[in-house]
């Protein structure tokens, strides 16, 4: 054979191999949605909210160009602009409340507004519900001072840009399921905005299925530390649930599920969709509700069952968050935009973004999911109903070991039952409902089955 015909073999053969190879599907709906997103209308956005000088939940709500209630009407206006791209499916107004003094935080009857926008889902039949939130207020050292400049640039600007751009990008999208977007007020005076809704949402009995919250995502650098990182984003998560934990206790240490709450399940689903979408980016699971001394409007939601995670950046720069505007010996104090990073702000509006939209795609829940422990087994036999509404082109049957953090295998199947040569002694297993074009629901825990 000769000489030059065995590199090309070799070439060939290398080729072959390298299209063999399985790659990351990502839909391309999707990927097009994620490209959309952009680091400089995040920056006009903020740029927007700074110029409104405070935005303190106690300051004007009557004045036409500052305070809380200039703030909130401009990003109801926006998502109204674009709602006319969504052919009528998008609404938007201020949902308000009037809080009344409470000796803590409301020294003054206030009226409360969250700006809403709701992107109706096209699939009658289904009525789950998916919500992206961010706080529009901000303030201060001192958290009653609604008088001072408090620009709240990434605190929490950063999480309303976010919210604002994917309603852009998203209303001109079909989606069965229904999104909400939402800038709460109230946050920095007791997450007063978000129990509000919460409480609204489980009166009224919204089929809320996942809850993104973002607060404090814009900024790459530390105090203290001095960390520069722009490749990392924090997603808090509870494990065991707030919510009627004594009724569920018993079964929870049963199955040894302590780390399986419907919180966790969607960080878990927040991580693998969004390094699939967005390069140059790692999702870390922290496994607590949120950071110590502080507190986020996830923590309403679930506190009242739903599933509700919060996306936080990885290193905190406390310089800028709650302070009053000055320089101290020579450090400067003080909510700016110019101290943050907005191409990394554009990463991790992609996350929220792009698993915003593969639930909202995805068929519902499957139902009744079941493992047969009628008998002693070496296997796993494991059954389920179709969801309520979709329709799924078949399920995935996720797998891990009872020690690992993230599922690591998944299994593929048309029917509504499987077996698998693995113990169900050694393995946690969950059941996702699948489109056709692989968008997944969020995964079901089985329950026992005989």
């Amino acid at each position: 054979m000769s000489k030059h015909i065995i590199p090309a073999l070799l070439a060939l053969c290398s080729l072959q191999q390298v299209q063999a190879q399985t790659v990351v599907h990502r839909d391309a709906e999707i990927e097009a949605m994620v490209k959309e997103v952009s680091s400089d209308s995040l920056k006009a956005y903020i740029d927007k909210l700074v110029s409104f000088g405070t935005r303190h939940t106690l300051s004007a709500a009557t004045d036409k160009k500052r305070g809380i209630g200039a703030s909130r009407e401009w990003v109801v206006e926006k998502f109204k602009e674009w709602g006319k791209a969504s052919n009528g499916r998008m609404t938007a107004f201020v949902d308000t409340t009037t809080l009344q003094p409470d000796g803590r935080r409301v020294n003054t009857p206030t009226l409360l507004g969250n700006a809403m926008g709701i992107l109706k889902g096209t699939d009658p039949a289904n009525n789950r519900v998916y919500i992206i939130s961010g706080h529009i207020d901000s303030r201060v050292t001192d958290v009653m001072n609604a008088k001072s400049e408090a620009p709240g640039a990434n605190d929490d600007g950063s999480g309303v840009a976010a919210v604002m751009e994917c309603a852009r990008i998203m209303s001109k999208h079909n989606f069965p399921a229904t999104i909400i977007f939402v800038a709460v007020s109230g946050e920095e005076q007791g997450l007063l905005g978000a129990g509000y809704l919460a409480e609204k949402a489980k009166k009224e009995g919204w089929n809320i299925d996942g809850l993104l919250n973002n607060d404090i995502m814009g900024s790459n650098n530390s105090s203290e530390t001095n960390i520069i990182d722009n490749t990392r984003l924090r997603v808090f998560s509870e494990g065991m649930p707030a919510f009627e934990l004594d009724k569920a206790a018993a079964s929870i240490r049963n199955m040894g599920q302590e780390n399986d709450g419907r919180p966790r399940q969607l960080a878990r689903y927040v991580k693998e969709v969004g390094e699939r979408y967005v390069d140059n980016l790692e999702v870390m699971l922290i496994y607590r509700n949120d950071r110590f001394l502080r507190g986020g409007d996830h923590t309403p939601f679930v506190q009242r069952g739903f599933a509700a995670v919060r996306l936080t950046e990885m290193n905190e720069n406390f310089n800028h968050q709650h302070q009053d505007l000055r320089t101290e010996k020579g450090i400067e104090y003080g909510d700016y935009a110019r101290f943050m990073d907005f191409e990394y702000l554009r990463k991790n509006t992609a996350v929220n973004l792009s698993t915003l939209a593969n639930l909202a795609k995805a068929p519902a829940i499957p139902q009744e999911v079941k493992v047969d422990v009628k008998e002693l087994t070496n296997s796993t036999y494991l059954y389920w109903k179709a969801p309520k509404s979709g329709n799924p082109s078949g399920y995935y049957i996720l797998m891990r070991e009872t020690s690992a953090p993230m599922w690591q295998k998944k299994f593929f199947t048309k029917e509504t039952s499987i077996r698998l040569p693995y113990s169900k002694d050694n393995y946690f297993f969950a059941v996702q409902a699948v489109s056709a074009d692989g968008n997944e629901s969020m995964p079901v825990i089985p329950a026992v089955g005989r």
